[in-house]
């Protein structure tokens, strides 16, 4: 696997949205929602609530005013030869579902086989953050993650498995903590080639 030192501009820091102006129907929205719920959103502890709530969300959902794909146009042919895996394992992600709205809590192991050009370490986690901050579900986001590093890398493979905890299920309907989701997707010789697969997956710790 290939380590590479990037610098400080190129970190995986996102910082919150500054104090934007929340639309008074956003607001009331939320409003509505704390009413609803069973709880006066005038009491002192809740007056504050709805714009803080609009503006998390605005957070929670960066990835909407973004292209994932543009992380990753630029490329670094001086590798030294090196033309095994690249891996980037056990990245940590937070998304919402989209049917709850809930939060998805996990992790994500990304490889790509490298053809004859590489790309900055950080810029797959942010590939995979870019999607994550979006109402998502977990297929859909183990796709878009590998088509996306697929389509502008052109590697000769490209693997992600994502495993997942969801909220929707774990505090709430069949109430079920503990329970992790785990979704894969393959493509080029980690999809044609079993052994390429076994590799990854060994190297990914499944």
């Amino acid at each position: 696997m290939v380590d590479r030192e990037e610098g400080p501009e190129d970190g995986d820091i996102i910082e919150a949205p500054a104090k934007i102006p929340v639309p008074d129907e956003v607001a009331e929205a939320v409003r509505t929602l704390i009413r609803w719920a069973g709880d006066d959103p005038e009491r002192e502890g809740l007056v504050d609530t709805p714009k803080r709530v609009a503006r998390a969300w605005k957070e929670y959902c960066q990835g909407y005013g973004e292209d994932p794909a543009h992380h990753l146009s630029r490329t670094f042919e001086e590798v030294g030869g090196y033309d095994e895996i690249v891996l980037l394992k056990d990245i940590p992600f937070q998304s919402h579902c989209e049917h709850h709205m809930a939060p998805i809590i996990g992790k994500a192991s990304i490889a790509y086989l490298p053809n004859d050009k590489v790309v900055g370490i950080s810029k797959i986690a942010r590939v995979l953050h870019g999607f994550a901050r979006r109402l998502q579900v977990q297929e859909r986001l183990t796709a878009q993650v590998a088509d996306c590093i697929w389509n502008a890398l052109h590697p000769q493979g490209v693997a992600v498995v994502i495993d997942a905890s969801h909220s929707c299920m774990t505090a709430r309907g069949v109430r079920t903590p503990g329970v992790g989701m785990v979704t894969s997707r393959m493509m080029g010789v980690f999809r044609e080639d079993e052994r390429s697969r076994a590799e990854v997956l060994k190297l990914m710790g499944y």
